[in-house]
């Protein structure tokens, strides 16, 4: 079945299905960097929050107070898979014009990183039914959440479909973002692993991650921060955007009287998505906004 879909009711549906993991005693070492999954307390005194990453200062506060361990909801492992028979591994060489370097792999497996899972990348490429049905089954005994991308050519995405509906419980949905393509997403597998397909542009995937995948991980993580900062910023020029269309719109942050955001160039590039500081956030009822209005953009990195 497919549909069209808002972002939040999209995300609604993702959450679902991306519940935290189960906790267990770590030792301190170990629980760094993952998240606390009870309070903490020093006699009556509340010294450690549920909920909040462990940083090595939690690990100290806990030594402290004679603690070796740490109840804790471990990383979520997340496997990323990019399937399409166009798709060449960096390193090798194009053998026609129809042929692309695979990215979306390489991409995808460091910004799970970054939410804070354990990111296993696929090195083989599957190229027909058979091959990706293999792939996908042998990684599920290793993986809390599956993350696959195809191509820019149906012909690929058809072929994740038709997999993925072998194993499970399938949707397929036309998320209203701008410049964005269909995702599946639902379980499959014995375990009712997880899943969500991207779309095979680079960009349309890296924002679909940040949108969805991210939160799905830090649910998981049981974390309470799910998103990435939203910051107020008056903006610099104009900027429109399609009406019944959510926009994100890669953007550098300055830091002056107040805090401005401009719009970078060239917005199908690549290179723009590598060099911007926060996504401006556009509603889909929204025909763009105007110089000197404020904006709300999410923070990717504020070098500022």
């Amino acid at each position: 079945m497919e549909q069209l879909t808002g972002v939040n009711d999209f995300l609604t549906q993702l959450l679902a299905i991306s519940k935290p993991l189960d906790s267990f005693d770590m030792p301190l070492l170990d629980a760094h960097g993952a998240t606390l999954a009870e309070d903490i307390y020093a006699g009556s005194r509340h010294v450690l929050k549920q909920g909040s990453r462990i940083r090595s200062t939690q690990i100290g506060l806990a030594a402290s107070i004679g603690l070796d361990r740490l109840p804790t909801r471990p990383h979520p492992r997340v496997v990323v898979i990019s399937a399409g028979d166009d798709l060449v591994e960096p390193g090798n060489r194009l053998q026609d014009s129809e042929d692309e370097f695979e990215t979306n792999s390489w991409m995808l497996t460091t910004a799970v990183k970054e939410a804070g899972a354990m990111g296993y990348r696929v090195h083989s490429i599957p190229d027909n039914h058979e091959k990706l049905k293999t792939v996908i089954e042998d990684q599920l005994v290793r993986a809390d959440l599956i993350v696959i991308s195809g191509e820019s050519h149906d012909e690929s995405f058809d072929l994740i479909c038709a997999v993925l509906r072998e194993l499970g419980e399938i949707t397929t949905i036309y998320p209203n973002i701008e410049n964005s393509g269909r995702h599946n997403f639902g379980t499959i597998g014995p375990d009712k692993t997880p899943v969500i397909t991207l779309p095979g542009d680079p960009i349309a995937a890296y924002l679909s991650a940040e949108l969805f995948v991210r939160p799905m991980i830090r649910t998981m993580l049981g974390a309470v921060n799910i998103h990435r900062t939203i910051l107020k910023a008056q903006l610099t020029q104009d900027i429109e955007s399609p009406i019944g269309q959510t926009s994100l719109i890669r953007a550098s942050l300055e830091e002056r009287a107040s805090l401005l955001v401009t719009p970078l160039a060239e917005q199908e590039t690549l290179a723009t998505l590598s060099d911007a500081q926060g996504l401006i956030a556009i509603a889909a009822d929204s025909p763009g906004a105007l110089k000197g209005e404020i904006v709300d953009v999410m923070v990717l990195e504020r070098a500022i």
